[in-house]
């Protein structure tokens, strides 16, 4: 028996709902996380090691790259943080309908923006 479904290959053209991006996000800022682990625990190291290590990671800190890098490990932990209190009030029964989930959905993303902004603003 031949089955004759439809394949959509082209991925730019399926529009996701927002509680469907959110969860999404939400896993990749959990790998991002995990690699953002790496760089901080360079610095960590790096900072114990030596007093010119600890010279070495504040030069680091203190300029482009490092601000960049710790304020997206920041938005990522924010991100991560937003949707998975989210979750955990969608596992108690809550915002489970279409509607609801949808609004709860586009706050998160949001807050999640209007945050990342003001710690780009203090952090830089």
């Amino acid at each position: 028996m031949k089955k004759q479904r439809p394949v959509n290959l082209q991925l730019n053209t399926i529009s996701f709902p927002p509680s469907a991006i959110v969860s999404i996000l939400h896993r990749v800022t959990g790998v991002a996380m995990f690699f953002a682990l790496i760089f901080v625990i360079w610095a960590w190291a790096a900072s114990v090691s030596s007093p010119e290590g600890f010279d070495s990671v504040k030069d680091v800190m203190g300029g482009p790259i490092g601000k960049f890098i710790t304020i997206g490990t920041l938005s990522a932990l924010t991100y991560h943080i937003l949707g998975g209190l989210r979750h955990m009030v969608m596992d108690m029964g809550h915002w489970e309908e279409l509607e609801s989930g949808n609004a709860s959905a586009k706050a998160t993303i949001g807050l999640w923006i209007v945050l990342t902004v003001i710690l780009g603003v203090v952090l830089w």
